[in-house]
């Protein structure tokens, strides 16, 4: 009770002088985890009040007017350490055994390559057998639609996102964030969770092609970013930018 009583009191003072709030959206293998192991006890700066969020917190979840960042990175990419993530069952960092449905699908398909070719097979089983899988793999499953809702719902709220960084830039990128967030400089991002060396991260050219078809609302939706760069602070990355 008197915590709570406490981080009332906070948050009355922290409104009282015109902090902004700021809430950090987890989006998974984006970089996520060092950026919260970063910013954890730097909460507080001269100029904002930061909120970290648990990966099931969405912008919809955040009031209107209170502002949010988070860090994306490329689909192809992000499927693949997703997937590596869940067949490891997250390890080390983590430990989040399979689902029935993820045991299946790694018993199936053991590699990223194997999957993202078997979604277009021949064969009809096999298909709907990979796509049950990109359905139900921790991570694989989830868009940035999870988190950011659709273009539209994107769009609604571009005014309350401070910034959008990426994972292929996320040095640089914090750097950014932390002049936007009135962090000092001795806030510096941790190691970074990475998929071991050992795992096999090959796609085939159709692997890649059946992957950024899956993921064409994420692809849609950083081009939506793209547009909007300098409102939301979002570095187009080279390859875009024509570089």
């Amino acid at each position: 009770m008197l915590k709570r009583v406490a981080r009332r009191a906070g948050l009355m003072a922290d409104r009282l002088t015109g902090k902004q709030f700021v809430h950090f959206l987890h989006v998974s293998k984006g970089g996520g985890s060092a950026v919260k192991d970063a910013l954890e006890g730097r909460l507080r700066t001269r100029t904002s009040r930061i909120f970290l969020h648990p990966h099931k917190t969405t912008l919809s979840d955040v009031p209107v007017g209170e502002k949010v960042f988070t860090f994306l990175r490329d689909p192809v990419t992000r499927f693949v350490s997703g997937f590596h993530s869940r067949l490891r069952q997250g390890r080390p960092k983590y430990n989040t055994p399979w689902t029935p449905d993820e045991e299946r699908a790694f018993a199936r398909f053991p590699t990223p390559n194997a999957l993202a070719l078997a979604l277009s097979a021949d064969d009809a089983e096999t298909r709907v057998a990979a796509e049950q899988a990109m359905r139900t793999i921790g991570h694989v499953r989830q868009s940035y639609a999870s988190w950011l809702g659709d273009e539209a719902q994107m769009t609604a709220r571009l005014d309350d996102i401070l910034f959008i960084g990426r994972q292929e830039t996320l040095n640089a990128d914090f750097e950014r964030l932390r002049t936007l967030l009135g962090l000092p400089a001795d806030v510096a991002l941790a190691q970074v969770h990475r998929t071991p060396d050992e795992f096999d991260r090959h796609l085939d050219p159709e692997a890649r092609e059946n992957l950024r078809a899956w993921y064409a609302d994420d692809y849609r939706m950083l081009e939506l970013c793209a547009r909007h760069a300098d409102r939301i602070n979002y570095r187009v990355p080279a390859e875009k930018a024509g570089a």
